[in-house]
């Protein structure tokens, strides 16, 4: 922000940011690196390349020169799940720019989950929805692939497509989850849920610390 400071070398620059005494209001979240709200742009001190992380990670360097952004710009297509096909053509046709891809790897080394965001995208492009839906389960929407990507694509929103066809009609149906949904449908919990509602906040605690886990599922 044009300003110089000196700061511990071991801080994030999220937390460098706070030492410094500024409060943060937008462009933060969970500060584990699970939400992708702390997009930071930098650059280091003779350095021409343009570095991209998370906030809440990525640790201060010497001579950092450091712009955060409260979001990636993306427009997300409108679209309905139930009347998409579960493969590419549905994709490209909601994000032609797919098509576009270069193969530069720029997304993958941008991306703070070390996650094979071009093998992903190329996934779609040769059709395996489910290797792409598989790559990027632990995507996080961060968006900073997309702030280096030449084709303008909006992974993010792209792969959220890929993911919620691939629930909807490739993923092998769990019987558990409908024998859940059954016994949800049937209000099975609607009792104890008013139950919790009534209690106070250590009482929720301390149904919380004293609840049983539930025994291991097998694999579906």
């Amino acid at each position: 922000m044009g300003k110089e400071y000196l700061v511990p070398a071991d801080l994030t620059i999220m937390k460098a940011m706070e030492f410094l005494g500024y409060q943060y209001i937008r462009g933060i979240g969970c500060r584990g690196g699970f939400c992708g709200g702390c997009a930071t742009i930098y650059r280091l001190k003779d350095d021409y390349k343009l570095y991209t992380g998370l906030a809440c990670q990525a640790t201060v360097k010497d001579g950092m020169y450091l712009a955060q952004i409260p979001f990636v710009p993306a427009e997300k297509q409108l679209y309905d799940t139930a009347r998409l096909r579960p493969d590419s053509s549905a994709v490209i046709g909601l994000y032609p720019e797919l098509a576009r891809c270069v193969s530069c790897n720029a997304c993958t080394k941008a991306c703070p989950q070390e996650l094979e965001v071009m093998d992903a995208v190329q996934s779609i492009l040769k059709g395996d929805l489910q290797k792409t839906a598989n790559l990027t389960f632990d995507c996080i929407a961060c968006g900073l692939c997309s702030l280096r990507c030449p084709a303008e694509i909006q992974h993010a929103n792209v792969f959220q497509v890929v993911r919620r066809l691939h629930g909807a009609y490739i993923l092998r149906k769990s019987k558990h989850l409908e024998a859940r949904m059954g016994e949800i449908q049937e209000k099975k919990y609607d009792k104890i849920l008013q139950e919790y509602m009534t209690k106070s906040l250590e009482e929720l605690r301390k149904a919380y610390s004293e609840r049983k886990i539930e025994p291991e599922l097998e694999a579906v």
